[in-house]
């Protein structure tokens, strides 16, 4: 049994005021491997404490020393990637191959990114060539209560982290106690890179208590939260009180738009796989798939010998496969939703309740694809959080949109079309922070985030830095007396 119920709190391991032992379950065979502690309110204000006191001096370094640690932070974090893979791999249960070459590597790509956008970021500049008088500053926020999820967590750590503390403010990291042994490691990756005593800090705990009284405390500027729609109101009512910044990236319910037009069969089976992908756990998962209806039935096919050939795996085996949702509690709810899917008249052409042949322990399930679903349902109205897919027939572009937009979700939507200015037509029309066309993948340092329930920020790249950073008018700025 692994035991690490120290906080990393002012450049030291540290003791939890009063210990709160909690067990980290390994989801592949539902046993505990790992024992961490739950802080309490006095934990978190020592990290806070720590935090402002070693802002001001942080704040005021020159950018340049800290890019020079986050490069230190990349080396360490390259050498170390294998360990990094193996701690989410057991945590959360994605598979070793996913976990190395998608989970791992997230973290490792976002910092890189991060230092090539803060060599060339502009902190201070004239407001325009004709106002040689007003200058603006950007500047740090100040101390930033992080908390991130289970799903991603180092491409959620480091997106956060990084920019943060890469534009000088300090920072409280409250990872998720489901699966914190990914950020345990990073920590120890923090410190060895030789971070200032303060500037990064680390405390378990859970929503209810650590994270609330981060929301709260009035010593925290600004608050940054990856999770539940659920979660992120209950963020931004506590923060409300100091009037704290408050960015969110929270859950999706993305459309995947496959016209007539584009090859079906490809787009389909991409479509389906990338639902399927880390068990139907990313926020950006394209989970409702709308086809055109002179090729659904095709479509349809396509996406039921899909989902059969995904198996299913060990998490430390090698191999294309998805492993096991994250808990216990996910598992129940991805059952009761599939359930759900049933009850409503939705047509089961694979997966279906139940964990799949051959498992009888662990949070495995099925891959799931429900075709003739509408809009009104469940599954095709809630983040279901697991590989399941519902697919919905349209006829015609407008109604392809309207179905779209029939959400209170938009973080991702998908266009599948060999008609380019059909593309950039129905791309303007969704209501969704990212739009990706025909498999193109998102571009580094381009901006994450979404519209309406799924947030208010925006991560990556410089948008990533503004979340963090105040914009300060000097009038006169050339004015001599």
């Amino acid at each position: 049994m692994i035991r690490k119920t120290d906080f990393f709190i002012d450049g030291r391991w540290v003791a939890p005021t009063k210990p709160h032992d909690f067990e980290v379950i390994n989801p592949a065979d539902e046993n505990p491997y790992a024992v961490i502690s739950l802080g309490g309110e006095a934990d978190l204000d020592k990290a806070v404490a720590a935090a402002r006191a070693a802002f001001p001096a942080w704040s005021q370094t020159d950018h340049a020393e800290r890019v020079a640690l986050l490069e230190k932070l990349a080396e360490i974090y390259a050498r170390r990637s294998d360990e990094m893979a193996e701690a989410i791999s057991t945590e959360m249960g994605a598979p070793i191959k996913l976990a190395t070459n998608a989970q791992a590597a997230a973290g490792l790509g976002h910092i890189k990114a991060f230092i090539r956008a803060l060599k060339d970021f502009n902190f201070e500049g004239q407001l325009r060539d004709d106002t040689p008088d007003e200058y603006l500053i950007h500047e740090a926020i100040g101390v930033c209560g992080l908390i991130t999820p289970w799903n991603w967590p180092m491409n959620q750590v480091t997106l956060k982290v990084v920019p943060a503390v890469g534009v000088g403010c300090t920072v409280v990291l409250k990872p998720s106690e489901i699966a914190p042994m990914s950020s345990m490691l990073f920590a120890e990756m923090m410190e060895e890179a030789g971070f200032p005593a303060g500037v990064f800090n680390l405390v378990n705990g859970d929503g209810p208590t650590v994270g609330e009284a981060m929301s709260h405390h009035p010593d925290i500027d600004m608050m940054s939260f990856t999770g539940s729609t659920r979660a992120g109101v209950a963020v931004t009512k506590a923060a409300a009180e100091t009037v704290k910044r408050v960015a969110l990236e929270l859950g999706g319910k993305g459309a995947n738009i496959v016209f007539a037009d584009c090859d079906v069969a490809r787009a389909v089976k991409r479509g389906a796989l990338h639902c399927f992908n880390n068990t139907g756990q990313s926020c950006n998962a394209p989970t409702r798939m709308l086809v055109e209806s002179s090729v659904y039935d095709e479509a349809v096919e396509v996406a039921r010998q899909t989902a059969e050939a995904t198996a299913v795996g060990q998490p430390a085996e090698e191999g294309n496969h998805i492993g096991p949702l994250v808990s216990e509690v996910q598992f129940e709810k991805v059952q009761d939703l599939i359930q759900a899917g049933i009850d409503e008249g939705a047509r089961l052409v694979a997966g279906g309740t139940g964990r799949p042949e051959g498992f009888n322990r662990g949070y495995f399930v099925r891959p799931t694809v429900f075709a003739d679903v509408n809009n009104d349902m469940r599954i095709a109205r809630e983040e279901i959080f697991g590989p399941v897919l519902s697919i919905i027939p349209f006829e015609g572009e407008d109604q392809a949109v309207e179905i779209s937009n029939d959400t209170s979700y938009g973080l991702t939507d998908y266009v599948q079309s060999g008609d380019n200015a059909r593309t950039r037509r129905v791309a303007r029309q969704l209501r969704a922070g990212m739009v990706q066309a025909n498999g193109a993948g998102r571009a580094s340092g381009s901006p994450f985030g979404g519209y309406k329930q799924s947030g208010n920020g925006r991560e990556g790249g410089e948008h990533g830095f503004m979340e963090f950073l105040e914009v300060k008018a000097v009038s006169g700025w050339t004015t001599t007396s």
